[in-house]
């Protein structure tokens, strides 16, 4: 049965509602079948009961993230409305008010699904966290920004990043440079988000200061790690020894957090993944969070959630257990 419902808005949140050339509202219409107008400064939705009730708390939980200063995009809309589908409506304003960190710039870093916000729970609750997810799902940039913040909370005296040099399908040996050189391309997104959280004078003396080091994984060997915090990236692609050597480096007070998606390893063939079989070793042991981000997670372009999507598809893989509950361990 037809029914309608009208909520009333200003003027000067209706724009940012309806986003550029009403982008926001016409994704809402192909998700949900409503009609909606606007008009004398309020919503009119039109449809099914049960979708037009649905928009209606939709609409209106994305007025109290834009009231609350949060930004609404296409993104913000599937994110929210996937929680309402799961029965949990308070959880869009909860995620807006927690910030991570802050860039140098200001900019207020915070989780955007319920996934990144298990997976920074994980990281606040144990010694040792797996993030394992498709690309896209803010596993490297959320770990660096909960190493900047325990940083400067002055919880650890350095920060660590390192990620395993594995040539995707191009050859190190054919780039210009010295070894460093060579390996730099490999280390980019680190550099990237580092320089984004510290800005780029503070970011180039914390290098200097040997605080901020980033550097391939073969470095950490015959190592002891100690306050500091650890960031493993694309460990899908390191070996089973290399995992092994890596997780044995840490010393007292340190922490790890070991990112990577097991869709995309390219060790050559016959070589075992570190990342899939730490998983399976380690799940059970206490002080180790393991948390699976799925492609609802994912917070570039709808296009890369659909892209993955797809490739699932064409691939089955059994879906993941995701348990709350005993240090706040994912798996």
């Amino acid at each position: 049965m037809d029914c309608t419902a009208n909520i009333e808005i200003n003027d000067d949140v209706m724009p940012k509602l309806f986003g550029t050339y009403d982008e926001n509202v016409r994704l809402i219409e192909e998700l949900l079948p409503v009609k909606i107008s606007a008009l004398n400064g309020s919503i009119c939705l039109r449809g099914a009961e049960y979708d037009v009730k649905t928009a209606e708390l939709l609409v209106k939980k994305l007025i109290e993230l834009l009231r609350s200063g949060f930004e609404v995009n296409r993104l913000t809309v599937r994110q929210s409305l996937d929680m309402i589908r799961l029965d949990m409506p308070e959880e869009i304003m909860n995620l807006s008010k927690d910030t991570i960190a802050v860039t140098a710039r200001g900019k207020q870093i915070k989780c955007k699904t319920l996934g990144q916000r298990d997976y920074v729970k994980l990281i606040q609750n144990n010694t040792i966290v797996f993030g394992v997810g498709p690309a896209g799902t803010g596993k490297t940039y959320l770990a660096t920004a909960m190493a900047v913040a325990a940083y400067k909370r002055g919880e650890v005296d350095r920060i660590i990043l390192t990620r395993p040099a594995i040539e995707a399908g191009e050859k190190l040996g054919f780039l210009p440079g010295d070894l460093q050189d060579k390996v730099d391309p490999y280390l980019r997104p680190l550099y990237d988000a580092l320089r984004e959280m510290f800005g780029v004078d503070s970011y180039s003396k914390l290098i200097e200061r040997g605080i901020i080091e980033i550097a391939p994984l073969a470095y950490m060997r015959g190592r002891t790690l100690s306050n500091a915090f650890i960031i493993l990236d694309e460990a899908q692609n390191t070996t089973s020894e290399q995992m092994k050597m890596f997780l044995t480096r840490m010393g007292e007070n340190s922490r790890m957090i070991v990112n990577g998606d097991e869709t995309q390893i390219d060790l050559p063939e016959g070589k075992k993944s570190g990342l899939k079989e730490a998983v399976r070793i380690l799940k059970n042991i206490d002080g180790i969070g393991i948390c699976r981000l799925t492609e609802k997670d994912i917070v570039r372009h709808e296009l890369v959630q659909k892209i993955v999507a797809a490739y699932e598809k064409a691939t089955p893989a059994p879906a993941p257990n995701r348990q709350k509950g005993g240090g706040a361990k994912l798996y």
